[in-house]
């Protein structure tokens, strides 16, 4: 899964593009000034930054400077500064894109998935996935656990990859529907959710009732690791 960081103090944009891009299958995180920024790059991995200029304890061009001591990582800024000054700053500076506000969001993410092929930083996929004592083989697409096969329905499937894939991250129900379908390429309503993590906990979890693959995290979502 791409991981995306939003550097943006305007919160009601901020919540928009994140639910924009959680839908398109994006992990996303969010940074309301420039001092969380810094922290999320220094303790984070990410693929993607959108970068506004204007932050309430700095501005995006001097993160970016900053950024480019620490990370490479490409940026897209995003921000209401539409003066030709500010746009060739921006280019200037190395970004991959600068993108006014306000903005349409197919283009957004039209622009966001080009900046992306053209960065050549999708996720390289491992053959397997292993969490304590359940392996997920990608070629195969087959799940064992404790070296004996699972019987898995092809949405289940989906799910547990999903959750290898972002192992120790915190999922929230949003970013796991976003995700996943069913056979019939019809997307999972929020109780079917519910009724599959049951039933994966109860195939892949030693007990059940105390899980420790599939955690929940109370008023977030679901976080995955031993």
């Amino acid at each position: 899964m791409i991981r995306i960081l939003i550097i943006e103090d305007d919160r009601h944009i901020t919540e928009g593009l994140q639910y924009l891009l959680e839908n398109e299958g994006f992990y996303v995180e969010t940074a309301y000034t420039e001092e969380k920024g810094r922290e999320a790059v220094e303790n984070g991995d990410f693929h993607l930054l959108l970068l506004d200029v204007t932050l309430p304890d700095g501005n995006g061009f001097d993160f970016f400077r900053w950024m480019q001591t620490k990370k490479e990582i490409p940026v897209i800024f995003l921000t209401a500064l539409d003066e030709e000054k500010d746009i060739v700053k921006g280019f200037d500076l190395g970004a991959d894109e600068y993108i006014t506000k306000p903005f349409r969001p197919r283009e957004l993410i039209s622009r966001i998935r080009n900046v992306i092929r053209h960065a050549g930083i999708e996720p390289e996929e491992r053959k397997e996935l292993v969490i304590g004592n359940v392996r997920i083989n990608r070629e195969q697409g087959v799940v064992y656990k404790d070296n004996k096969k699972i019987e898995l329905t092809a949405l289940e499937y989906k799910v547990l990859l999903l959750f290898f894939e972002n192992k120790g991250r915190i999922l929230t129900r949003t970013q796991i529907l976003a995700n996943i379908w069913d056979e019939s390429e019809n997307f999972v309503n929020d109780n079917t959710l519910t009724v599959y993590i049951k039933r994966l906990r109860e195939k892949i979890e030693d007990k059940p009732n105390e899980p420790k693959i599939i955690k929940t995290v109370r008023g977030m979502g679901y976080q995955i690791g031993v």
